[in-house]
């Protein structure tokens, strides 16, 4: 059980890759530990996984977690403060890890393969709960809302490599946004996976990718917006 939420946490790292503002980090753990301090942390929040995918945030608790972890509750409440800080630092620990974007040499492909592994995660039997209840669970706290948004700008950071390499090769204008352009692209999924409720299938999730491509294209994303024309 354990290892398939980790899997769906190492999944969670490629995809959440909205746009937010910078946001005051929540409390966890400052330090970047290695060795046994790593592996505790390591099992705390696969326990905090599996137990707010089984549970949600109102049943998730530093007990059933210490239990689940093999870590004690009271180590728990010194390094972590409790559920909101456990569920933050389930984000931040994702958050710190590298991750590997598609690189086709063509901007809509690029895109199509973010979106559709979008669509995959959150769509998975399996592995799709898991990243659905993390996010449902730090929307409910500040310390928690506070890592999602600090999880999404540094993922929507990353992302916007895409589309900087599509304005090196000249397929789109200087000066496009490139955090912009991803932002375009996985918005609508986000919108149907978490606030709509509509279904989302695999050629949506290509259509959002193609919009954002052609929307670049034609320079909506650029930092200085084209003058009008005069009559």
């Amino acid at each position: 059980m354990a290892a398939t939420h980790q899997q769906a946490l190492m999944r969670l790292e490629s995809t959440l890759t909205g746009a937010t503002h910078p946001t005051p980090e929540p409390r966890t753990p400052t330090s970047r530990p290695g060795g046994r301090s790593a592996r505790v942390r390591a099992d705390v929040v696969a326990a905090t996984l599996a137990e707010v995918t089984e549970k949600g945030y109102d049943g998730l608790t530093v007990e059933a977690v210490a239990t689940r972890s093999g870590v004690h509750k009271a180590t728990l409440y010194r390094r972590w403060g409790g559920v909101d800080g456990l569920i933050a630092d389930a984000l931040t620990a994702s958050a710190d890890q590298p991750w590997p974007l598609p690189d086709t040499g063509d901007l809509q492909q690029d895109l199509r393969r973010i979106t559709q592994e979008v669509f995959s995660v959150f769509t998975d039997p399996e592995l799709g709960s898991t990243p659905t209840a993390l996010i449902s669970a730090a929307q409910r706290s500040d310390a928690g809302a506070a890592a999602l948004r600090a999880f999404f700008a540094a993922r929507h950071h990353q992302a916007a490599e895409v589309a900087e390499r599509a304005v090196a090769r000249g397929e789109l204008p200087a000066g496009t946004e490139g955090a912009e352009v991803v932002r375009a692209a996985t918005a609508p999924l986000y919108f149907r996976l978490l606030v709509s409720g509509e279904p989302l299938d695999a050629r949506t999730a290509e259509r959002a990718a193609d919009a954002a491509a052609l929307a670049a294209r034609a320079g909506l994303f650029t930092s200085t917006p084209a003058a009008p024309e005069q009559n």
